[in-house]
């Protein structure tokens, strides 16, 4: 798919945030990409994860794995696509573990799916919990890649959307000095540190 398309989509269901966001990685951003606005309406979420099913169908994959929240309605989807197994990761104790009783067989291929992808934290910990119970991991689709420099997982990230998104760390952040207010908009909660005008 185009660029051009995939955001005219993100757009069109306000996916594409503007304003003043805490990310997951502690970073701050003027743009958040919110997918699940996007995967909530089926004709598009079969659309865009169809474009990372097709890129890795004859990569013999066996199961998909994703990390929860976000990638749970992609690798769902790409799984479904490629008439493969799907699963999810979730934290317990802060630790990425496969629950519910999930589970990689040894000598299994997996590909890992994720939504957005900024510093790549929850897929490297996905990646290694898969290579920890023997399975190989093949590649990891993405939706949005936003990092700021490539990420290394050992094999091949293929993203629909790459996008260049300004991202500061919280004490350079020049929107905490504008004083704008600050919105976490993610699942996955991060430690509280202060904000614009010092507060929290």
């Amino acid at each position: 798919m185009e660029k051009e398309k995939i955001l005219e989509i993100f757009k069109s269901t306000g996916a594409l945030q503007h304003g003043h966001f805490r990310l997951t990685s502690g970073l701050h951003s003027s743009e958040y990409f919110q997918c699940a606005k996007v995967l909530q309406y089926p004709q598009y979420n079969e659309l865009l994860c169809g474009e990372i099913a097709r890129h890795f169908f004859d990569w013999k994959v066996d199961v998909v794995v994703a990390p929860a929240i976000g990638g749970i309605m992609v690798g769902q989807e790409v799984a479904r696509q490629m008439r493969v197994r799907g699963i999810f990761a979730e934290r317990e104790d802060k630790t990425m573990s496969l629950r519910r009783g999930f589970e990689v067989k040894k000598g299994e291929r997996v590909l890992v799916c994720e939504d957005v992808v900024t510093t790549g934290g929850s897929v490297q910990e996905v990646v290694d919990l898969v290579k920890a119970v023997g399975g190989v991991v093949v590649g990891v689709g993405s939706i949005v890649d936003r990092s700021r420099s490539p990420v290394n997982f050992g094999s091949q990230l293929f993203a629909l959307l790459k996008m260049e998104v300004p991202v500061y760390e919280p004490d350079s952040c020049p929107l905490c000095k504008e004083g704008m207010p600050i919105v976490k908009p993610g699942s996955r909660k991060v430690a509280d540190t202060p904000e614009a005008g010092g507060k929290r």
